[in-house]
């Protein structure tokens, strides 16, 4: 149980994860996001009109 433990500890330490993958845009992401919703909103608003 200690050497997994440490085996673990010094995995976690041994370096840092940079994230170095630079053409995804979070603010595009986001924006895709926001507006894949907003059609899926208005989609169920069609469908729903006789309520």
């Amino acid at each position: 149980m200690a050497s997994a433990h440490s085996a673990l500890v010094s995995l976690a330490s041994e370096g840092e994860h940079v994230d170095t993958h630079e053409s995804i845009s979070p603010f595009m992401t986001g924006g895709a996001a926001l507006v894949i919703l907003l059609l899926l909103l208005w989609v169920t608003t069609r469908f729903n009109r006789d309520r």
